[in-house]
């Protein structure tokens, strides 16, 4: 039994909450917060270069997918994280 019939949140998983709320956030909020995550991506894809380890993320990428657990708890991390971000500059 739901405590809270109508409290999704608890029962849905954090990719599913990214994008419910993006639908009814600030767009421009929205927009920004995936721009800045963006932003993080391009600067560790550039570290990565810079450090000639692109074959070893290659490496270890396919390693994460066959590990499957892993890699969603850490996208679901980044989902946390940009959820939190947008609802906090909402408010």
């Amino acid at each position: 039994m739901k405590l809270f019939d109508d409290d999704d949140f608890m029962v849905t998983s954090p990719k599913e909450n990214f994008f419910a709320i993006s639908k009814t956030a600030n767009i421009n909020i929205v927009e920004m917060e995936l721009e800045k995550m963006l932003e993080r991506l391009a600067v560790a894809e550039k570290m990565l270069e810079d450090k000639g380890l692109e074959e070893e993320f290659d490496r270890t990428y396919s390693i994460m997918r066959a590990d499957v657990t892993e890699l969603e708890n850490r996208v679901n991390s980044i989902f946390i994280e940009l959820v939190g971000n947008i609802v906090t500059q909402c408010e």
